[in-house]
């Protein structure tokens, strides 16, 4: 009997390397903190969790806009609030060099966060 074995093909290779590429990006995009980066770590993982709070304000007053709930006023300065949020978050990102994608970490099975 021979030691050789046939091994099946379960599917395109390109689906393989579409796999393996998703499992190293993943591992880059994690929030790695070691005790000689753990203030640029820890600063990834607070912008991160103010980003997505971020976002989610700004959907929120997008629907109270779309179904008219907000006065004028309240629309200018929702809207003034959200652009100085942006900018500080820029601001933040340009301190601690961080980019949008940096924020964006990934979940595991759940995906990016973003």
């Amino acid at each position: 009997m021979s030691e050789d074995k046939i091994l099946l093909n379960s599917g395109p290779i390109d689906d393989f390397v579409g796999e393996i590429e998703k499992l190293e990006s993943s591992a880059t995009s994690r929030v790695n903190a070691t005790p000689d980066n753990a203030d640029s770590g820890l600063a990834k993982l607070v912008l991160t969790l103010i980003e997505l709070i971020r976002k989610l304000v700004e959907k929120q007053a997008m629907r109270r806009v779309e179904g008219g709930s907000l006065t004028d006023d309240e629309i200018e300065k929702l809207g003034e609030t959200l652009m100085k949020l942006e900018a500080k978050m820029e601001e933040l990102k340009e301190i601690f060099k961080l980019t949008d994608e940096d924020l964006n970490i990934n979940l595991g099975p759940l995906g990016n966060l973003m």
